[in-house]
């Protein structure tokens, strides 16, 4: 088990530097890497702003229930809302929701081209295949990603002001005060580096289990499947050392 671990992480070293190695043709690797930029940006800004404001909203309601009564003031739910969606809930959970909508894709057509010979017919032109398949897509995921994770908080905290105000649960005043209070620009360091190590880690992995895929659409299914899970690992994972890196 640990020398199949160790085996399969030296792979995913090896395919790491195949692809970060200089580009064929700088043309072709752009309009590859723009293309990237829309399918993981664009296509998953609906499905992140809708996880987005729920996540804001249930916050804000599950503190507004657990303050009632208490000397607390009804202030700190914004206040809550806010550092929880910048800290935690706007890259992780963006990000694990990303691995199973994007991760997956990458996997699959990757997988797909390997399974018909695609790759290896790019290989007998000569061109670099880890380079060209998985170097547009990191950088991709890497300019597109971190955009997603700041919409993710700025519509959480609206969300958290959608099922607050509205209702009378809070004022308008109060809410507003507690998203301006213990500000601490720190905190927003800390989102953007989980952005980045995150979506590194989502789109490296995806393409590492689509581009060694052998056999038939079964092993294509196990792949995709492995893409999500092990993404998700290994980025709580990493958002449990980050935050013992950046708050200890």
């Amino acid at each position: 088990m640990k020398s199949n671990i160790f085996y399969s992480f030296g792979k995913y070293l090896g395919l790491l530097g195949q692809a970060f190695s200089k580009p064929e043709k700088l043309s072709m690797y752009w309009k590859e890497t723009l293309r990237q930029m829309d399918g993981i940006g664009v296509g998953s800004v609906v499905i992140v702003a809708l996880i987005a404001i729920f996540m804001g909203a249930v916050a804000a309601l599950q503190f507004a229930y657990q303050l009632n009564g208490q000397l607390i003031p009804m202030y700190y739910i914004g206040y809550i809302v806010r550092d929880l969606a910048i800290i935690e809930s706007a890259p992780t959970i963006t990000c694990l929701v990303l691995a199973g909508k994007v991760g997956s894709n990458i996997a699959a057509e990757i997988g797909g081209m390997r399974q018909k010979e695609h790759i290896d017919a790019m290989e007998i032109m000569g061109i670099n295949t880890a380079s060209y398949l998985i170097l547009p897509k990191t950088i991709a995921g890497l300019f597109v990603i971190p955009f997603l994770v700041t919409l993710a908080a700025v519509i959480a905290i609206l969300g958290g002001y959608l099922a607050t105000v509205p209702t009378g649960t809070l004022s308008d005043v109060d809410y507003i005060r507690g998203l301006r209070a213990y500000f601490v620009e720190y905190n927003v360091l800390m989102m953007y580096v989980k952005a980045y190590v995150f979506a590194f880690i989502l789109v490296t992995v995806s393409c590492f289990q689509g581009y060694y895929v052998k056999g038939g659409s079964i092993e294509l299914g196990k792949a995709s499947t492995n893409a999500v899970v092990f993404s998700n690992i290994l980025i709580l994972l990493a958002d449990y050392l980050i935050a013992v890196i950046l708050t200890v």
